[in-house]
């Protein structure tokens, strides 16, 4: 026991001590490694800190950053801080307004004041620091800053900022405003391209729905036809009739292979007229429809004592292509049409003017230009299209004087509408030389010439010498119209426009005041009365002239 005691005393007393060496020996050498950490710190920073001049020289006045610090900078100078707060600021504004001129271009503002002023505030922002009181002062010291000059520029950028803010303020809602408009106007001319491609197609359909014959149209004729070689004794050929030479009586010529229509207008000058004995319709049709239409008038004779002849085209021995340009030049299309095997396309391409070109050349269309050649022994006849409807009694067209001229009819042009201009090449030296772009046209569909007067002008021969300068259909396009205006030229007299009211085929908004004053109305354009495209307020006017009682319209289900 006493040896352990002494043992433990002993060692009690040497523990002491080691523990204190110890404890020195601890201090000492965490002393020494603060004090190595602290300088090896310290060389890292001073070596890696880089040049002011090098930092600066990223500091352009184009507004590109200003520098990037690094922590030791940031706090070795609390103005270094201030300025680089400064320097964002300002950077910032310089994108803000830079954007808001963007929009500006975007909106085709190029010349408004904003833009300008967007402009000249992003430049002024950029040439503050170009200034060399603040470049050498700030940006290219190595040195403290100037507090005096950090102010002034400080105060300079505050400036800046507050205008910046003032004008974006004031010009952000008229651009919002403007944006929306922009991007309202891009969505209608999206729309109008639409509506372009639709009108177009509209158009087509339209075309081929007007062109193309209904199946009742088609039933009708048919029907007639068997009717015919049905009883040929019934419809044997009957005499010429006096009257369809006497000149002292209203002569009408229509020429047309639709027997509804024709029957129509035969119906309602008829239903009109004060004197219906005294008017005689001339109905010349093709080869096709000629005994349909014969077989209808022999079927539903005209009533009031009316007189109706019907020929076929045929039958006027004159009309070949040694005498008719338009003969040689269908015959010539016709021949190149079918040579270059492009009918397929041209049945499906509507826009095919070679195409277009045979429809307008038919012979029924160009055959009003031979009038005094058809009917020689009368002095004048009224010409009415197939698609016309009549209210009033047509007599009083007979007796207006019409001053040496050949042909009445009602003028078109409104405004710069409907002049030579649209219907005539005028870029051509022979179309430019001869007539005026400016001069009014007129409508065929009801036309009263004066036969003796187209004689003395010799109409025909014009028409003939300008057919032929157009064989290129360089002079027009196509259409019975434009050879009407140059063959007549000068030779027109206008009527007064309540004899013949226009558009019922295509216009959904005539006044029924001007339709009710009318003496006649035509249905020009492709919604012809007796298609299920027609225009339903203006149908009736048509369809009540339509002989209902006829057996073959019931069975063909006419849908009248």
């Amino acid at each position: 026991m006493a040896v352990a005691i002494r043992g433990a005393r002993g060692g009690g007393s040497g523990g002491v001590g080691a523990g204190f060496r110890s404890f020195f020996s601890y201090r000492i050498f965490v002393s020494a490694m603060f004090s190595l950490l602290f300088i090896a710190t310290a060389t890292v920073l001073l070596t890696t800190r880089p040049s002011t001049t090098h930092q600066h020289s990223r500091f352009r006045s184009g507004g590109n950053a200003y520098m990037h610090r690094t922590f030791v900078a940031l706090n070795s100078d609390p103005l270094k801080t201030r300025l680089d707060l400064i320097y964002r600021q300002a950077n910032d504004h310089i994108t803000l307004v830079k954007a808001y001129a963007a929009y500006a271009r975007k909106l085709k503002l190029d010349i408004s004041r904003q833009l300008k002023m967007f402009d000249d505030l992003a430049k002024n922002f950029s040439d503050i620091t170009s200034k060399p009181r603040y470049k050498s002062s700030l940006f290219e010291t190595d040195g403290n800053l100037d507090e005096d000059v950090l102010r002034q520029f400080e105060k300079e950028v505050k400036d800046r900022v507050k205008f910046a803010r003032l004008l974006i303020a004031e010009s952000k809602e008229n651009y919002d405003n403007q944006l929306k408009i922009q991007k309202l106007k891009d969505t209608i001319f999206a729309v109008r391209e639409l509506l372009g491609k639709a009108k177009k197609n509209g158009a087509f359909a339209s075309s081929i729905a007007a062109k193309s014959i209904p199946k009742s149209l088609h039933c009708l004729a048919m029907r007639l036809v068997e009717e015919r070689i049905s009883h040929p004794k019934k419809y044997k050929e009957d005499l010429p009739k006096s009257e369809f030479d006497d000149p002292d009586l209203y002569h009408y010529a229509i020429f047309s292979d639709n027997v509804i229509a024709v029957s129509v207008v035969v119906r309602s000058v008829v239903k009109n007229a004060e004197e219906p004995w005294k008017h005689v319709f001339h109905v010349v049709t093709d080869r096709m429809n000629l005994a349909a239409m014969k077989v209808w008038f022999k079927m539903r004779p005209v009533e009031g004592g009316a007189h109706v002849e019907v020929r076929a085209l045929e039958d006027y021995k004159f009309m070949n292509s040694a005498y008719v340009p338009v003969l040689r030049q269908i015959e010539s299309a016709k021949q190149r049409f079918y040579l270059e095997h492009k009918m397929e396309n041209a049945t499906k391409d509507g826009s095919n003017t070679k195409f277009r070109y045979l429809e307008h050349m038919s012979m029924l269309n160009h055959l009003r230009f031979y009038l005094p050649e058809m009917y020689p022994k009368l002095h004048k006849i009224l010409f009415l299209d197939d698609d016309v409807v009549v209210q009033k009694d047509l007599t009083g067209l007979w007796k207006i004087d019409l001053s040496g001229k050949v042909n009445g009819a009602v003028e078109t042009c409104f405004g710069s509408f409907h002049r030579f201009s649209q219907y005539l090449n005028f870029s051509h030296p022979l179309i430019r030389e001869r007539f005026n772009p400016k001069a009014c046209a007129w409508a065929y569909g009801m036309n009263i010439f004066d036969l003796d007067a187209w004689r003395r002008e010799k109409c025909t021969e014009t028409y003939h010498n300008w057919q032929n300068l157009n064989v290129d259909r360089a002079l027009w396009k196509s259409g019975t119209l434009p050879p009407g205006l140059i063959t007549f030229y000068s030779l027109t007299k206008s009527l007064d426009k309540s004899w013949h009211v226009l558009g019922l085929g295509y216009n959904p908004s005539i006044s029924m005041d001007v339709i009710n004053n009318a003496a006649l109305i035509h249905y020009n354009g492709n919604m012809k009365p007796w298609l299920d495209i027609a225009m339903n307020q203006y149908k009736n006017l048509w369809t009540k002239y339509v002989d209902n009682d006829m057996e073959f319209l019931q069975t063909c289900n006419f849908g009248v």
